[in-house]
């Protein structure tokens, strides 16, 4: 019984190993880079992944870089939706940068309802989102910049949910830290007033937003988005703004797509890059 238990937990072990490392050949999804940072200004650690674009050794080109907030979820899917994409319709090559936590929750250290969020009455762990963009401008993106041939005029930020919220936030205080900003059905359900008497900087350039809106939605989301973008029904716009609704998706669902559907909308937006 013994000698069999033993090999039971053997077989167990090896078929265990054997899907981790099969992981090294899933190229789509692999990444070419790993970062640790032990952030100053926030003081947390953050995973940061890499993955460059074909032919990149072979070049001497520098690339748009798309960064992936919510990178534990988002850097898996997205980079391997992002080769699917390239097969049938143009996009541009680009680094894709996931930015993750390391785990789901608040115990294993994944802080996103702080970070990426301005503060709010009803939440007294929300409203780290200044340290956090504080993080990007001066730790991670200088990283980046000088350890691959990334394209400073060209960062793109990705975010879903209360990660959008993010992306509106950095839009309305930082402009030109992004020259395009993807929001994927953006949170404001627990600071809307935060949000509506933010006075906006103006930017010296003229960066990109676009906003992904699921049609099923949950109204506690729907309501408050709507109420925010009513604002720019009556004042003018500090950005190049566009605004999709993504029939029959709802708030999770829809974040692949809004990636689709805000990278097509960008590219073609500016000069064409080659692929």
């Amino acid at each position: 019984m013994h000698r069999l238990l033993s090999l039971v937990i053997l077989f167990a072990f090896s078929v265990s190993a054997s899907n981790a490392a099969d992981l090294d050949h899933l190229q789509s999804a692999k990444a070419h880079g790993y970062h640790l940072i032990n952030s100053e200004i926030v003081e947390r650690p953050y995973h940061i992944y890499v993955q460059l674009p074909d032919g990149y050794e072979e070049s001497d080109k520098t690339y748009p870089v798309i960064y992936l907030l919510d990178g534990g979820t988002t850097y898996p899917m997205l980079t391997a939706y992002f080769l699917l994409l390239g097969i049938d319709e143009p996009m541009p090559e680009a680094i894709i940068v996931g930015i993750s936590y390391g785990g789901a929750s608040f115990e294993e250290g994944n802080y996103r309802s702080t970070d990426y969020t301005a503060p709010s009455p009803e939440r007294e762990y929300w409203g780290g989102a200044e340290k956090y963009q504080s993080f990007l401008g001066t730790e991670l993106l200088p990283l980046i910049e000088k350890t691959y041939r990334a394209d400073k005029s060209r960062r793109i930020l990705f975010g879903q949910s209360l990660a959008g919220q993010f992306v509106l936030y950095s839009a309305m205080t930082n402009p030109d830290l992004f020259w395009g900003r993807i929001a994927s059905n953006p949170a404001l359900h627990r600071n809307l007033d935060y949000f509506l008497e933010l006075d906006v900087a103006k930017p010296s350039g003229d960066p990109l937003v676009f906003i992904g809106a699921a049609s099923g939605d949950a109204e506690q989301f729907q309501i408050p988005r709507d109420e925010w973008l009513k604002r720019w029904e009556r004042e003018d716009l500090p950005w190049t703004f566009e605004v999709e609704t993504l029939e029959g998706e709802r708030h999770a669902s829809a974040a692949p797509l809004v990636f689709r559907a805000g990278l097509r909308w960008l590219f073609p937006a500016t000069e064409e890059i080659e692929n």
